[in-house]
């Protein structure tokens, strides 16, 4: 086989011209979806992190529970039971004047990634906040420091650092689990590939899509290699 052969093969120019614009759309639709839903999960995950290492048993009890549901049950189930299950009740959606919200296939996606990974988020956080040595805060206690400031400026710093490489593994994770908002409709990098494959019946589409996430996670994977090198390089 000629190397002219193997290219068509493997890039086809026509399918190129055909769906190069979309995969480039498809790539900028999961790209924001994640990133916005993983920010609103790191905000969430926060306050959840917090509620389970508060002295109140109810927050304790409320936040335990939610990261039990989120973590022990799969992403799709909770992307249907959002649009599917609490979309079939447009009359009372429609009372609230929250119909907008969960008819849209987009606003349920991103709601089920938030709800999703900020019960993954919330455990690297409470794990990180644990990982910070009592001394620290005995030694803030002993210079007069307020619970908000010792939090602020001496222990949440460090506990990102330590959060920094499990948080990127969440992120990567998240990027490749977006993949299933092609099944609600969202044309994001997987559905474009999906309406490609079912016009062209070329496999090289799929080759394509699976090449383009091994991209994004790379950059993200050095990206976060970079960011924690140099939040870290004091310890070096």
């Amino acid at each position: 086989m000629s190397l002219a052969e193997l290219q068509e093969l493997f890039l086809s120019p026509e399918l190129l011209e055909r769906y190069g614009p979309r995969f480039i759309d498809g790539l900028l639709v999961t790209g924001k979806l994640v990133a916005i839903s993983f920010t609103l999960g790191a905000v969430l995950g926060m306050l959840l992190a917090l509620a389970r290492l508060s002295n109140s048993r109810v927050l304790r009890h409320f936040s335990g529970a939610y990261v039990y549901f989120f973590r022990g049950s799969p992403l799709l189930a909770q992307l249907f039971m959002l649009y599917y299950g609490l979309g079939s009740f447009k009359s009372f959606w429609q009372d609230v004047g929250l119909w907008w919200f969960f008819r849209d296939a987009w606003f349920c996606t991103l709601l089920a990634f938030t709800l999703n990974t900020a019960a993954y988020q919330a455990e690297i956080f409470r794990s990180s906040l644990l990982a910070i040595a009592q001394g620290q805060r005995e030694a803030s206690s002993a210079l007069s420091l307020s619970r908000w400031t010792t939090f602020r400026k001496v222990i949440l710093p460090q506990s990102l650092l330590v959060a920094v490489g499990p948080l990127g593994n969440e992120l990567i994770l998240m990027i490749k689990a977006s993949a299933i908002a092609s099944l609600v409709t969202i044309y994001d990098l997987m559905g474009v590939t999906k309406l490609a494959f079912s016009r062209s019946f070329d496999f090289q589409i799929y080759l394509w899509a699976a090449v383009l996430y091994l991209l994004i996670v790379e950059v993200v994977r050095r990206s976060l290699k970079l960011i924690e090198g140099r939040l870290g390089r004091h310890l070096n």
